[in-house]
């Protein structure tokens, strides 16, 4: 069995290299993600929503990984390619068996409302 630590770093090595498949494979089946405008409680869905989003991700630079036994939160400058710049970004795993269970990311996302309060007009 995989450390915490090993499985959200295959899982954001995946993300990186736009293997949405070996991504997939570090989800548990019954993910639950929370987020400032999406809530998940299956992997497809959060995954398809991260393909939205790569669109206009420049780089991320990580600043820092706190790892707590089964839970592992990275701490991120995730920088944009939109008005919204770059967000300070802490993303929070918690890791059962081999599988992230669930996901919690916190950030201020006032300078991104503009983009999704857009994108579900019409």
């Amino acid at each position: 069995m995989a450390n915490a630590l090993e499985v959200v770093q295959k899982f954001q090595g995946a993300m990186a290299k736009d293997d949405w498949a070996g991504a997939r494979k570090c989800l548990d089946d019954h993910l639950a993600f929370s987020g400032p405008f999406e809530k998940f409680d299956r992997p497809e869905p959060y995954l398809e929503s991260l393909k939205r989003l790569h669109g206009i991700v420049e780089r991320v630079d990580m600043k820092h990984v706190f790892v707590d036994g089964k839970d592992v939160c990275l701490w991120y400058d995730l920088v944009t390619n939109t008005p919204a710049g770059t967000a300070l970004i802490a993303e929070w795993h918690h890791v059962e068996g081999d599988k992230i269970r669930s996901i919690q990311v916190v950030f201020d996302a006032r300078p991104f409302a503009p983009m999704f309060t857009t994108a579900g007009a019409g």
